[in-house]
């Protein structure tokens, strides 16, 4: 009987779905699948380091598309979710995907399904929340610029969004909580990475990164929000509910000293 292993991967979806080639390709037994920063290695299994292979996780990708589009975008949202044990779940979510031949993504009796569905909704939910939610600010280098902190990782389900909205300016997203961002240079998109000792939020206390019309736009804009405001219908739990609090520093109508 092989001994079960643990592969490690670079993080990178790429090189999970390069993982899950090995793991058929080579008839593994797997104890784990662990991202390269978090591995630890289990008493009884070896651990094999995975290098990315664009070529193989296309192949994964494509093998799982050609059984179900819904299943696939499942599998990535929920990896996206960053939940701990995603690796493995997904993993045993696959395995059933291709053992079966009916439509697995709707077998909510099975607990695997359930659980990546679960999770490929609260993915999905707060994608569409940081599109309503991404507040710009103008930098006196002419980029639009916005913070982030979304539970999930979600800037690269929302670059699309973004890129179609606001196609003539130059953009960018930064997730404060996971420290990289998405940029828009006027043709494509990149991720990128900034040394930031400070975190801009939209605060009345002015930052000479921002230019001096966009504090007054920001002040135009609170102002309007504040006067369109009616005291005596203020539902503050249901406002809370389509805005949770978490997003407030970073939106410029809920501005705070």
């Amino acid at each position: 009987m092989n001994e079960a292993k643990i592969l490690i991967y670079d993080g990178s979806f790429n090189g999970y779905l390069t993982a899950v080639f090995q793991a058929f390709e080579q008839k593994l037994s797997i104890a784990d699948i662990q991202k390269e920063k978090n591995a630890q290695s289990g008493l009884f299994s070896d651990a094999e380091i995975i290098y990315t292979d664009v070529p193989k996780s296309k192949r994964v990708w494509n093998g799982i598309q050609k059984k179900n589009n819904t299943a696939i975008k499942n599998i990535y949202f929920a990896f996206l979710s960053e939940t701990k044990g995603i690796e493995l779940l997904l993993y045993r979510y696959i395995q059933k995907l291709f053992s079966k031949t009916e439509l697995l993504h709707l077998n909510f009796s099975d607990d695997i399904v359930l659980k990546v569905s679960q999770l490929a909704k609260s993915v999905g939910r707060e994608k569409h929340r940081m599109e309503a939610f991404v507040r710009f600010q103008l930098t006196k280098d002419a980029i639009y610029f916005s913070y982030i902190e979304p539970d999930f990782d979600v800037l690269p389900l929302i670059s699309k969004h973004f890129k179609g909205r606001y196609a003539d300016q130059q953009w960018l997203i930064y997730d404060v909580k996971r420290k990289y961002g998405i940029f828009y240079n006027l043709k494509t998109v990149e991720f990128i990475t900034l040394d930031m000792d400070d975190i801009h939020c939209n605060k009345t206390q002015k930052s000479n990164v921002f230019t001096d019309g966009e504090y007054e736009y920001q002040d135009l804009w609170n102002n309007y929000f504040k006067s369109t405001n009616i005291a005596s219908r203020v539902n503050l739990k249901l406002h809370t509910q389509h805005v949770p609090k978490r997003y407030w520093k970073y939106l410029s109508e809920k501005k705070a000293v």
